[in-house]
């Protein structure tokens, strides 16, 4: 596993560049911990039935109450050597 993230400097989207970062604290109640598990969860369950289909998932858009929390994204590593990999 691997988390990366980045502040909100008022940079253009095409100037942003995700850090690898050491740790991170999520401060949540334990409300918004049961839907991002809920979200963890049914994000694992759909990126083993695609496979690399399957790319990325924004909490956001599955769970409501977390549009205007920093964005929280679940990547699938395996959708990331799909785009390496020279097609066949």
């Amino acid at each position: 596993m691997k988390i990366y993230g980045y502040s909100d400097e008022g940079l253009a989207i095409e100037e942003i560049r995700p850090n690898e970062l050491a740790e991170i604290t999520l401060v949540a109640t334990p409300s918004e911990l049961r839907k991002i598990v809920a979200f963890l969860t049914a994000a694992a369950e759909q990126m083993e039935q695609m496979g690399a289909v399957y790319e990325h998932e924004h909490l956001a858009d599955k769970q409501p109450g977390f549009e205007e929390s920093p964005h929280f994204v679940v990547f699938n590593p395996t959708a990331q050597q799909a785009l390496k990999s020279p097609a066949l």
